[in-house]
């Protein structure tokens, strides 16, 4: 910006020490500007003009708004964002464009922060569907945030026209049921499945249970730590939960009797699974398979 571009000089006097501090501090003073109180200055760094006030830049240290605006710019492209503009309410908050196309509005210290790796962007507008997808497949429909204001839940409306506050990790792992219609976990179908587990120490071992989403059950609720490689080798289709359990019980009562040195002890384990027991051996991997498929599948307990 030229200084014809600013406002009118004021006619005050500009004071050697006023220079020198300005020098001191990474600026050039031009010339008094607007009032008695206001200054304007060159930057050393980029050499664009900048309005401040005397006292700010007796007391503190001047920003320029040309390096800011470079600096915000910069942050954005490394963060993934296009910086589409200032917030005209909050001057601490811009427009961005994020990866996915949706415009954001973020905090210039957020942004800095997922430069430095401290966190990430979260789009609203996708987190959104992705919530609403989730909903969807377990059969409910997203109505919006929890009404009594609590961040883990959301308010949702089941398949038979019930509204419900359900936790969204509930949500997630099927872990939950309608008090509407009353599909709880043992009215609902479920399955016995097998899980074959390695863990980072080396460990080999089986674990065998129920659940009305195995798959759910492996990838939200099993695994504590990253890095254990997991396999789900066999599920059983049952009615109910209620006839699940009582053959997943019955099983594990033949294993223990049939092989009582398969099962793991938990201070093995406790580290890595969510569980304390029914966890064996490797070992009975083809015994645990060979059980299950002996099982036939959607039959009452």
């Amino acid at each position: 910006m030229s200084p014809r571009d600013w406002a009118k000089a004021y006619p005050g006097p500009i004071h050697r020490h006023w220079r020198d501090l300005a020098n001191e501090k990474g600026f050039d003073l031009v010339k008094r500007i607007r009032n008695k109180d206001h200054i304007a200055l060159k930057c050393h760094r980029c050499g664009a003009l900048t309005a401040q006030k005397l006292y700010t830049m007796r007391k503190a240290q001047p920003a320029c708004a040309a390096c800011q605006h470079t600096s915000i710019e910069t942050n954005a492209r490394i963060a993934g964002l296009s910086f589409l503009g200032y917030d005209p309410e909050k001057r601490h908050r811009g427009l961005f464009r994020a990866p996915c196309g949706h415009e954001v509005v973020r905090q210039f210290g957020l942004v800095q922060r997922i430069v430095e790796g401290r966190c990430r962007l979260r789009c609203e507008t996708c987190h959104s569907a992705k919530e609403q997808e989730e909903a969807t497949v377990r059969g409910w429909k997203l109505l919006g945030a929890d009404p009594q204001g609590n961040q883990n839940y959301r308010l949702y409306r089941h398949a038979c026209g019930a509204e419900q506050r359900i936790a969204r990790a509930n949500m997630q792992s099927g872990r939950f049921g309608c008090h509407g219609c009353g599909a709880t976990w043992s009215a609902a179908q479920s399955y016995l499945y097998a899980i074959r587990l390695e863990l980072p120490t080396g460990l080999r071992v089986m674990k065998l249970g129920f659940s009305r989403d195995p798959h759910s059950r492996l990838q939200h609720q099993l695994l504590l730590k990253p890095g254990i490689q997991a396999e789900l080798l066999q599920t059983i289709q049952q009615a109910s939960g209620h006839a699940a359990m009582c053959r997943e019980k019955a099983l594990h009562r033949k294993l223990k009797t049939e092989h009582p040195d398969a099962p793991v002890p938990a201070e093995h384990f406790r580290d890595w699974l969510s569980v304390k027991t029914e966890i064996y051996g490797i070992e009975l991997e083809r015994i645990i398979l060979e059980h299950l498929n002996a099982i036939p599948e959607d039959c009452d307990a």
